[in-house]
């Protein structure tokens, strides 16, 4: 910390001595004729030693500054593209010392002829330039790379500028959000907005952040889920709707958690969770062909397929399969996590069977999933949102997703029966009361907009920030997701 101190402080001396020499160190704006990207695209193959004659005005940050006698060579990087700038006195006169004032880090523009030197190094011959922004801190670890992981979630700004890899992650997630949109949009869905302020919460079971309205005199939450609203819209008339948004859930933080974070929910009328599985399967293996190039992916060390069509096993089957227990025969929770007991399973008392159900899928089955496996027909009461099954009202027309040992998405056929559905109301309320807190509150209003009538329909929800992983390849939801939810710090 001392020395990046004494490093300021000679920025700072040098600031004082440009403001004196009349010069702006801080201009409103600098007219640039091309991107370095540009440039580099139009000459890159020019021979060595050779000249353009074209004399663009280009404007980047310098990255790197060598010395050598009468001459100056400096780096300048736009995004991902970079250009030598090259300086003699004899082409600067006076204005060739002012170079002695400038550091890595700092906005240059700069015009000048484009040409090749001897080694091959596409260059700028500088005829002028000029200060853009004064950098007042160094960059971290002289461009080497910044390895601190707190630093780099904090201040995810020296992150970018450090580590090449990590800014082609953020492009990578931008080109899958966009490659998400245009799937949908091709597939006749319209994108909407719902509210992320809420009078009440639910969509899912979690436990919400609050806040207080003063205008109003109300509380009000942050969304946990976009589902009752846009299945609101499936009753309104739209047949096909979906919303990319940040939903907010009050738990705990882990390597596949952000309290904040980012989920694509579409519903689809006359549709049923079998065809939402074609849908999803197509739908991701449509973003990595478009984004990637390919289906075939590595992941912390897997290699997988994400090609169609993907394995498609029951709840029941695949904790039979993960464990060796039956859950059709230890019907109460008491008797299910005895049975885990038993097997040397270290199952934690659940508030209910279903959830007893879920944990075993998620502590013992889930991280053996690595290729795309549907896991389908959940427990009705862990599914209050969900559609019966006809052969076994028990179960529930539910799927989840899991690729790479991450759970990847939920979906449904959505319960469109309002009698039923405030039957599941009131059992989610008095569970509730019985003190587990992540449970659906009653929503008279969804209620009232069923009794309109809402066609069968399928809907989805996809974790975009899973997503990215595990198409870049990334260990923990913090690597991409740009600032991260972190502890204040001390």
């Amino acid at each position: 910390m001392a020395e990046t101190g004494s490093l300021r402080q000679e920025r700072l001396r040098k600031l004082e001595i440009l403001e004196g020499r009349g010069i702006e160190p801080y201009p409103s704006s600098f007219r640039t004729t091309a991107e370095i990207s540009e440039i580099v695209d139009r000459f890159s193959s020019l021979a060595p030693g050779a000249r353009t004659g074209a004399r663009p005005r280009l404007a980047g940050r310098i990255t790197a500054i060598r010395r050598m006698g009468r001459a100056t060579f400096l780096d300048l990087r736009q995004g991902e593209a970079k250009i030598q700038g090259y300086a003699n006195q004899d082409g600067l006169a006076e204005r060739y010392e002012l170079l002695e004032l400038l550091d890595i880090g700092d906005f240059l523009g700069v015009e000048g002829e484009v040409f090749k030197t001897q080694r091959g190094e596409l260059s700028v011959d500088l005829a002028s330039f000029t200060l853009l922004a004064k950098a007042l801190r160094p960059p971290p670890e002289k461009w080497h790379g910044l390895r601190d992981v707190e630093i780099r979630y904090r201040q995810r700004y020296l992150d970018l500028l450090a580590n090449e890899e990590v800014r082609r992650t953020f492009v990578t997630r931008s080109r899958i959000i966009t490659a998400m949109r245009a799937f949908l949009d091709s597939r006749g869905f319209l994108e909407v907005e719902t509210p992320i302020l809420q009078p009440l919460y639910g969509g899912a079971s979690a436990r919400p952040f609050e806040t207080y309205h003063h205008a109003l005199g109300q509380r009000m939450f942050l969304r946990i889920s976009d589902e009752l609203y846009l299945k609101r819209l499936i009753v309104g008339g739209y047949p096909r709707v979906y919303e990319i948004g940040k939903d907010f859930r009050n738990e705990g933080i882990s390597t596949e958690h952000n309290p904040e974070f980012t989920v694509m929910e579409c519903y689809q009328a006359f549709a049923d969770y079998h065809d939402i599985m074609d849908l999803a399967e197509e739908l991701i293996s449509s973003v990595a062909r478009g984004v990637l190039g390919r289906t075939e992916i590595a992941y912390q060390g897997e290699e997988i397929d994400l090609a169609p069509p993907w394995r498609r096993v029951t709840l029941r089957e695949a904790i039979l399969e993960g464990t060796g227990l039956d859950i059709r025969e230890e019907r109460t929770k008491e008797a299910l996590e005895r049975e885990a007991r038993r097997l040397g399973l270290r199952l934690e008392p659940q508030p209910t069977w279903g959830k007893a159900v879920d944990k075993l899928l998620s502590e013992f089955v889930q991280p053996k999933l690595i290729q795309p496996t549907f896991v389908l027909d959940y427990p009705v009461e862990i599914s209050p949102l969900a559609k019966r099954k006809a052969s076994d009202p028990s179960l529930a027309e539910r799927f989840e997703l899991f690729i790479g040992g991450l759970e990847m998405g939920n979906a449904f056929s959505e319960l469109n029966d309002p009698l039923d559905q405030a039957a599941r109301f009131q059992q989610q309320e008095e569970q509730r009361r019985l003190g587990d807190e992540e449970t659906q509150v009653l929503d008279e209003d969804f209620l009232i907009s069923l009794e309109h009538g809402m066609p069968p329909t399928g809907g989805l929800g996809i974790g975009v920030d899973r997503l990215v992983m595990l198409l870049t390849d990334a260990r923990s939801i913090r690597d991409v997701i740009l600032f991260p939810t972190l502890r204040a710090p001390r």
